[in-house]
This record gives C-alpha cells, structure tokens and sequence, in this order.
C-alpha cells in the first residue's frame, strides 16, 4: 500500500477544499478520474465538508497529521531493511556460536550496501522471483511450525481459546507489556506485504487467508512449543528450533525473503515521496521510472543514498535486533493511529456510510490499536526514541518545504501580470521578436507569472511564439494521457501567447523533454484547429463534444492533422480553454512574420511548425523567496534559513522538467513575503 496516508489525503482533498495550495481549476474537475460525490446540505456528510473547509487551522492540522503519518512511514522504510536483514543473519551465530555479533553487523551492513546500490537497476528483470520467494518462505515456516507443535506441546493449541486470552492479561501488568512484543508479528506481515497496490483485491485477500495468516499462526505457535520445552532459547528461538539438515537452507530462504521485505519497504518509501513531492510536500528530488513496463517502478537517487546512510546507521548502532524491533513496533502503531483518524473523514465524505458505521469501525479500531500503542509507548527510551526522532526531523522538513511553496504560490498570485499591461506593450511586447518557441514554465494555472514581466524588461528580444507552461499535480492517482493538456489562448492571434496546462496525477511520471515538447505541440496544433472550428458556432456560448465531432467530420483533414470522431474535448468560451489530445503530427512550413493576422488555419499552424524548427528555449524562472523585514521570527528561520538551505540542496526545476541544458534559460529574481 505505498503512500497510504497520502491516497486518503488525496480523496478528501478532492471532495472537499482542503488542499493548503489553490492551484485547481474548476476544469480539473471534468476528468475522469476526478470523481467526487454531490451532497445534500442538510447531511452530515455536507457539515463535516463544511466544518473542514470553514477554518484554515483545520486543513492545516489534517495537514500535519498527514505529514506525521508519512514520516512515519519513511521511517518504516529505513527501520525494516535494517532489522529484516539483521534478524535473518543472526542465524549465523545459531551454526557457529564463536561468532562475535560484530562480524553478524558486517555481514548485515554489506547486504544492505548490495542492495541499496542495485536499486538504481529497477526491479523489473527480477521481480518474478518475488512471489515464489515469499510463497515458498511461508510455506516453509508454516511446515516447520506444525513439525515444533507436534513434537514439543500440543497443548500451546489451547492459546487459540479465548478464555486463555482473558486469563492472560488478567495477571496484570506484565500480560499487558508484552503486547509490545506481540506487535512484531504485525511488523513483520506488514513488512513483506507493503507494496500491494498492484494486485486486485480479492488476490490480497485470498493469499492472506489462506497462506499469510495460517502458516503465520503456525509458525508462531510451533516457537511457543519450542520455547515451553526450551525457555534458556529465546533469542533466535526460530533456528534453534529447526531440524540440522534445514538450518542452511532455511538461513538462505530467509535472507532472500528479507532482501524482498526490504525491497517492498524501499519501493514503498520511493512512491511515498513521489506522492509527496506532486504535492507540493517534499523538496526536489530526482525520480526516474526505471520500467517501460510497468508505472509503478521509480528510483530516487537522491532518497536511496540518504536510506542506505539511515539503515547502516541503525544497524551499525543497535548492534541487535530487539532495540530496532521496538523502533519498528513505534512506527508501525503510529501509521496504523494515523491511518484510522484518516479513515473517519473518508467513510464520511468518500464513501457516505452512515454514522454508526464510522462509529463501530473507528471504536474496534482504537480498541485494538490503543493498547498496542501503550505498550509501545513504554519502550520509547529502549530504541522506541528513533521513528520519533527520524519522523520530527522529516516533518520539519517537508512542513516548512510546504509552507515555502505555499508563501511563493500566494506571491505570485497577487503579482500576475495584467492584460491591460500586455495589450498596451501591442503585438512586438515591445520587443525584437525573433524567431524560435520558448516555454515559459510557471506555477500558475492562470493569468501571466510576474516573472515574465521581468523577463521582458531585461532583455531586448523574445521569441516570435511565447507558450506559458504550468506543470500541475492533481489529487488524482493518474490522468489519462488524453485529458492531460488545457490549451489557452492569451491577447489577440498576432501576439502568437499561449498557456498550456500539463495536468499530472501523484503516480503519473513526467516524461523527458523529447516526448513532453511533442505532445505539447501536438496540443497547440489541434487547439489551433479546434478554435477555428469554435468561431464557426456563433450562436451558442459553449460547444458540446457532439457539435465539436460534427464539425470535425465536416473536415476530416485540415493541414495534416487528423480529425478524430472520438477524441476527448471540451470547449467553454467564458475562459477560452480548450481540453486536447494530442495526436501525432508532422509538418514542415515556413514562418510567417511576428504580429500578421492569420488568413487561414493553415498558415497559424505553418507559423507554429516555424517557431519550433526554429529552436525551442526552456524558460524557467529561478525565484528566491525572502521574509519581509517586519515579519517574526519564526517566519525569517523557516524562510530564509530552513527553506533557503533546502532549495541550495534539492534538484533544479531543470532536473525535475528533464530539459536540456543547452536549451535552458534561467531567470532570476527575489520576492519578499
């Protein structure tokens, strides 16, 4: 399940407005994958939406809670490769008990080097060994489990009466404590099964039911039959309850079946931070999609060095696995809180289930998870202490990242060029155009990014075709590649402006330059044809997709560019924005001189097809955000130390948008908020 508690957040903020960053258009809405429900205002479902929505307190506490259970998550993903690893190479000291643990922590430490630096590599050449791997892991400790009840003490069979459970923790304090230890049971499933968003639903439960979960009970029980007959063997109670001849081989299946755990936690944190960088919470970072095949396998350099650093450190410094467990039992219990907080706002505004539904779920929730977390809560000070430290030390960071971004999307908001301002300039902007296309790259969804007025009043010349590029992330898990561009024009034909919204959702993968300008094109191209065919419809203020088709077949072919029966669009002429999909194309025409009214749509589109024969320039805007000199103290840390330190040590907008350093500009320039 990677990202979890940002695919719950994801569904609340697209059913109600508690997204802390206002960037969506009401066309965002119109996507297929935007579904949200209409309420009535009388119901419950209508206050809460309210009551989120009514206070900026609000969306920001959802907000940290959010961030806290993500952090914690990524703390899960530094804490399971290192006790994973550590755990199934102590079996070591059970073959050879001379070994000093130092050596165990060397082997555990080259491991985890191995595979932290194959990751780059992907994972879909080896992936298929994956499920055998695990399969075979639990069938085999499953057999030898059911081999341990039978010859050391059947009557461990009578822990599965619940009376025993009553009379066990009825002894008092001790029974309670040790739930403490009961959580690593849940860890441990939790850890090999982190990465399930790929299957169907009723596979994950199938393979739970009838192999997780029996050959589990198993397991465990055999080791309490062991231990009974044994109780001098508790530390690696599971190697020395097997047999001589499968010690090795069971050691080798283990340390494969840890190396997969590790691998689903370290995929797992990957998307996480994906998700959260699409949202505006995580610095820069470089993600590159290591599978053709398959969408969901991405590498992040940049977080698998500073995860391999993270888990040789906790390995190295606990030296054994119990102080890492109660770490891990901390994390866990904590995204598990997080997650049920989260679920009660989802059943109610996602899933409209009727209030004592929420009731009866959140209460057995919090009956079970209340008194694992007071456990857990007690082993704090023996290595609880370390998910807590590595969740505050990322909440820090992503909060004040978010709130940066935040202050820089507002600035730029109340500083948007005006209309008024552009039409005045004429056609030439006031300026030499030459020729060529540059994509102006912005964060704004609307209007024309203060940074452009910059621009053009330190330089003498622009490009005779200007597009204005806002790169956004939806609330959505993807946006069909169809539905991805909004098309808009800005002034006059013969100002040759444009905007073009590049929608993504937070597992879709901004693909290279090469593809991106192609598909960009392509969707100026089709809006160019697409508006011609609009001022024929004269009589109506918008235009259904039927007519659109209509006039499409009425010409199928203008200047070698299909039109399509079937294509998705939209056209709304309040706004002037046409949603496109971007066919292919290919032409060769020569340009036209800047500012001359087109006759016809073929010569817009042969002007176009000679701006981008001409070069196409990368514009990207390098703003440095201050604090105000009357601001507080807290807001010039978190600005120009905190934020200012994190932007020195992200990746480059260049990096992120993969463009071409040839084929860069860089403009800079500093706001005061």
């Amino acid at each position: 399940m990677p990202g979890g508690t940002f695919a719950l957040y994801s569904l609340l903020c697209r059913h109600a407005k508690i997204n802390t960053i206002p960037n969506q258009h009401r066309t965002d809405e119109d996507l297929t994958t935007y579904s949200r429900h209409i309420y009535d205002e009388k119901s419950l479902a209508a206050k809460i939406k309210r009551w989120l929505e009514g206070h900026q307190f609000r969306k920001n506490a959802i907000l940290i809670l959010v961030l806290f259970g993500t952090c914690m998550a990524v703390g899960d993903g530094i804490l399971t490769p290192a006790i994973s690893v550590l755990s199934a190479t102590g079996g070591i000291q059970v073959e050879e008990p001379k070994m000093r643990n130092d050596v165990v922590v060397i082997v555990s430490v080259v491991i985890l080097i191995g595979l932290f630096s194959m990751q780059h590599f992907g994972t879909d050449k080896v992936s298929w060994l994956f499920a055998p791997i695990v399969f075979v892991w639990y069938i085999l400790i499953g057999i030898l489990g059911a081999v341990n009840i039978s010859k050391y003490d059947q009557s461990v069979l009578k822990a599965f009466n619940p009376i025993y459970v009553y009379r066990y923790f009825k002894r008092g304090k001790t029974s309670w404590a040790s739930l403490g230890g009961i959580m690593l049971s849940i860890t441990g499933t939790e850890a090999l099964f982190a990465d399930l968003s790929y299957f169907p639903v009723q596979a994950i439960q199938i393979a739970f039911t009838v192999v997780v979960f029996p050959c589990l009970l198993l397991q465990y029980t055999g080791q309490a039959a062991y231990i009974a007959q044994n109780r001098s063997s508790v530390v690696h109670a599971f190697y020395y309850s097997l047999p001589d001849s499968v010690r090795w081989p069971s050691f080798i299946v283990a340390t494969a079946a840890a190396v997969v755990a590790s691998q689903a936690t370290i995929s797992m944190t990957y998307s996480i931070i994906k998700q959260a960088l699409a949202l505006g919470c995580f610095p820069r970072v470089r993600i590159i999609h290591t599978s053709k095949k398959y969408l969901g396998q991405i590498y992040s350099p940049d977080i698998n060095w500073i995860l391999l650093i993270f888990c040789i450190a906790v390995t190295a410094g606990f030296k054994n696995q119990s102080q890492i467990a109660n770490a891990y039992g901390t994390a866990v219990i904590m995204v598990m809180l997080v997650t049920t907080f989260l679920m009660v706002p989802i059943m109610l505004l996602v899933w409209r289930s009727h209030w004592s539904l929420v009731v009866l779920f959140t209460a057995l929730s919090l009956v079970v998870e209340i008194p694992y977390f007071s456990a857990v809560v007690r082993k704090i000070d023996q290595g609880g202490w370390v998910p807590l430290v590595f969740a505050v030390a990322f909440l820090i960071i992503m909060y004040i990242w978010h709130y940066g971004t935040l202050k820089r999307y507002e600035f730029e908001m109340h500083s948007k060029v005006s209309m008024a301002w552009i039409l005045g300039l004429g056609p030439s902007l006031g300026l030499v155009r030459v020729p060529g296309m540059g994509l102006v790259y912005t964060e704004l969804a609307s209007g024309v990014p203060h940074i452009f007025s910059h621009f053009i009043t330190n330089l003498p010349a622009i490009h005779s075709t200007l597009v204005f590029v806002c790169v956004k992330y939806l609330p959505v898990y993807t946006v069909p590649p169809d539905e991805r561009f909004l098309v808009k024009r800005i002034g006059p034909k013969n100002f040759h402006m444009f905007r073009c919204v590049a929608r993504y959702g937070y597992k879709d993968i901004h693909k290279k330059d090469d593809d991106f300008e192609q598909m960009l094109f392509n969707s100026l191209m089709l809006f160019v044809r697409l508006e011609s065919m609009m001022e024929e419809y004269t009589d109506s203020d918008e235009y259904s997709t039927r007519e659109l088709n209509q006039a499409g077949n009425a010409n199928p072919r203008i200047n070698g560019i299909n039109a399509s029966s079937n294509m998705d669009l939209s056209y709304t002429s309040h706004d002037s924005i046409i949603q496109v999909q971007s066919p292919n194309h290919t032409g060769n025409s020569q340009a036209m001189s800047s500012g001359q009214t087109y006759q016809t749509v073929g010569d817009e589109i042969a002007f176009l097809n000679a701006c981008r024969e001409a070069g196409v320039v990368h514009i990207l805007g390098n703003t440095i955000i201050r604090a105000r000199r009357d601001s507080g103290f807290l807001k010039k840390f978190a600005i120009n130390y905190m934020y200012a330190f994190l932007r020195k040590i992200c990746r480059e907008n260049s990096v992120i948008f993969n463009v071409p350093h040839e084929s860069l500009l860089n403009v800079g320039q500093v706001f005061y908020v």
